[in-house]
C-alpha cells in the first residue's frame, strides 16, 4: 500500500472512531459542562485510544470539561513503572500515577490457577473510586468497548443467569461515581488498527490477562468465529442491547405480567376474545415474532 493511500485510510479510520465517540457521548449524555474527567490509563491499546479520541474532541467541543489522565501501579512484578509517565509527560494533559499493591492481596487470597480476574476489578475500582472522591472528579472514563460490552452480556447469559453487560453510563452502587464508556460504539479490530498505526508502548497485564482458558476469551472466539461465518450478526447482537421489549422476556420486576388478565385483553379487542380471530395460526405468529432471517447458529466449546 502506497503511503498516500495508507495515510488516507487512517485517517478514515480516525474519522470513524471520533464519529462513534462522538455519537455515544451525545445518545448518552456522557459530558457536561464543567465537567471534571478522570481517564482511566491501563497501558492497553483501548485505554490509550480513549485518551488520545477524548483529548481531540476537547479541542472542538461546544463545551468546556478538563480530563485528567490515571494510571493505578498495582506492583505486578515486572511492571515497567517508567512507560506511562514516559509518555503522558509529552502530551499536553496533567496526570497521576497511584501506587497501591493489589497484586499480592490477589495473589494471597486467590488460589494458584484459579481466575484473579474478579477480584483484581474490585480491588482496582475500590482504590480509583477513592482517587476520584478526593479529587472532585465528576466523571471516571473506561475504555471498554462494544466488542467488550457484548462479551460482557454473553459472559452473564451463560454463567450468570442474567441478561446484562457493561452500559455506556453507570452510576455506581453508592451513588457516588458516574462512569461513562465513550468507546461503546466502536469496534475493537478499529481500536487495534488504530493503535498500531499510532505505535503506542503497549504495557501487557500479566496478573490476569495472560491466564490461559477463561471464559471471556472462550466467549471471544465464539463471536468472532460468528463475526467470520456471518457478516453482520455482532452489529445485530449489539443493536438489539438497545432494543429491549420487557413484555417479550420474563422478568416481572421489568414488566406486570401479573396484572395481565382476560378481561383486559377482551375489552381492547372490543369483545372478541383473542385467540377467535380466524386468520390466527401458531405458524403465523412464529413467524411474526422473529423479525430477524432464520440462521443455524454453531456455539463453539465454551468448557
Amino acid at each position: 500500500m502506497s503511503e498516500k493511500r495508507s495515510k488516507l485510510e487512517f485517517n478514515k479510520l480516525q474519522k470513524r472512531l471520533r464519529r462513534n465517540v462522538g455519537k455515544a457521548i451525545m445518545d448518552y449524555s456522557m459530558i457536561e459542562e464543567g465537567d471534571k474527567i478522570m481517564v482511566c490509563l491501563s497501558g492497553g491499546k483501548d485505554s490509550y485510544t480513549l485518551l488520545d479520541i477524548l483529548m481531540n474532541l476537547q479541542k472542538s467541543a461546544p463545551i468546556k470539561f478538563d480530563l485528567i489522565a490515571v494510571n493505578l501501579d498495582q506492583k505486578q512484578p515486572g511492571f515497567p513503572e517508567e512507560v506511562l509517565p514516559n509518555y503522558l509527560s509529552t502530551l499536553d494533559i496533567p496526570y497521576e500515577i497511584i501506587e497501591e499493591d493489589t497484586y499480592s492481596v490477589v495473589k494471597r487470597v486467590i488460589p494458584e490457577g484459579k481466575t484473579t480476574c474478579g477480584l483484581c476489578s474490585r480491588l482496582r475500582r475500590g482504590v480509583i473510586y477513592g482517587w476520584a472522591e478526593q479529587n472532585g472528579i465528576t466523571k471516571i472514563a473506561l475504555g471498554h468497548h462494544r466488542d467488550d460490552m457484548i462479551e460482557t452480556l454473553f459472559l452473564n447469559m451463560f454463567f450468570g443467569g442474567s441478561m446484562k453487560s457493561m452500559p455506556p453510563k453507570l452510576k455506581s452502587d453508592d451513588g457516588k461515581h458516574i462512569v461513562i464508556r465513550p468507546l461503546a460504539y466502536c469496534k475493537e479490530k478499529d481500536i487495534a488498527q488504530f493503535a498500531q498505526e499510532k505505535q503506542y508502548p503497549i504495557i501487557p497485564c500479566n496478573l490476569c490477562g495472560s491466564q490461559e482458558n477463561l471464559q471471556r476469551q472462550n466467549i471471544k472466539m465464539m463471536l468472532q468465529d460468528w463475526d467470520r461465518k456471518y457478516p453482520g450478526r455482532i452489529e445485530t447482537i449489539f443493536k438489539a442491547m438497545s432494543n429491549v421489549a420487557p413484555s417479550h422476556l420474563a422478568d416481572t420486576e421489568l414488566y406486570d405480567f401479573t396484572g395481565l388478565s382476560q378481561d383486559e385483553l377482551t375489552q381492547k379487542s372490543g369483545g372478541d376474545m383473542l385467540f377467535d380471530s380466524p386468520t390466527f395460526s401458531p405458524v403465523e405468529l412464529e413467524d411474526d415474532e422473529t423479525d430477524a432471517p432464520q440462521q443455524s447458529i454453531q456455539f463453539v466449546n465454551i468448557g
